[in-house]
């Protein structure tokens, strides 16, 4: 098969195709004791719902939300949000469990996937578009990944995209692993896709994650009201 790893994806054609999106937020958040992670607040709003707000604001359509660890919190964080449910009664046996359970649920008009991480919370709805874009079956390209720009060793992110032919390789993965090894083990299949900034490669594992991108976001919205401000007064005195 052609090894179309080097192309840029979007050149020539378009490819054409609908995609599903499925967010993945059934995980315990081990590394945030005492604390739902993926409700937490950041900045007044659940965690989760950065990631689903995202998707929802993408082309994607459905978007899949698989639940699993106190999913009933999960469901309320996104109380009134165009989404579809998805229980995963067998979270607690991995990361592959929630993946399947969401596969599964895409249906069968959507000839691709993009899968997020609910603990991402700056992914950008361009971004997943970008990559259900760059899936192209008759190019070979049958997954697309983000990858950062300006390193010298090549650092992928996610979310990750995914055509339907390799849903039944999705569908035998087993225990507390996503799907990073197909990546690896297929490269002639992967377009890659690059991005500037961190929100492919940022996840809330830790309160101290939250509360440094808390900070963060308080500082650039505090620097873009400043801007905003001096150019009101530019303005004023032209």
């Amino acid at each position: 098969m052609e090894n179309t790893a080097s192309q840029q994806p979007g050149e020539g054609a378009p490819s054409v195709g609908r995609a599903a999106a499925v967010v993945l937020a059934a995980g315990r958040g081990t590394r945030m004791p005492y604390a739902h992670k993926l409700t937490a607040p950041l900045n007044g709003e659940p965690l989760v719902r950065r990631a689903v707000t995202a998707a929802l604001a993408s082309q994607a359509r459905p978007v899949i939300v698989v639940t699993g660890h106190e999913g009933e919190k999960v469901r309320a964080a996104l109380a009134v949000l165009d989404v579809v449910f998805v229980d995963n009664p067998d979270f607690a046996e991995g990361l592959s469990t929630s993946l399947k359970a969401g596969i599964a649920a895409v249906p069968e008009e959507a000839d691709r996937a993009v899968v997020l991480l609910g603990d991402m919370p700056k992914v950008e709805p361009a971004l997943i578009d970008r990559l259900a874009a760059a899936i192209d079956p008759a190019a070979g390209r049958l997954i697309a990944v983000p990858v950062a720009q300006g390193t010298v060793q090549p650092r992928r992110g996610n979310p990750v995209a995914w055509a339907r032919l390799l849903f039944p390789a999705l569908m035998a993965i087993e225990g507390d692993v996503g799907a990073r090894a197909l990546i690896t083990d297929e490269p002639e299949l992967v377009a890659e896709v690059p991005v500037e900034g961190e929100g492919a490669f940022l996840d809330i594992d830790t309160r101290d994650d939250l509360e440094a991108l808390e900070i963060h976001e308080i500082a650039e919205r505090a620097d873009v009201d400043a801007r905003a401000a001096l150019d009101g007064m530019k303005a004023e005195d032209a």
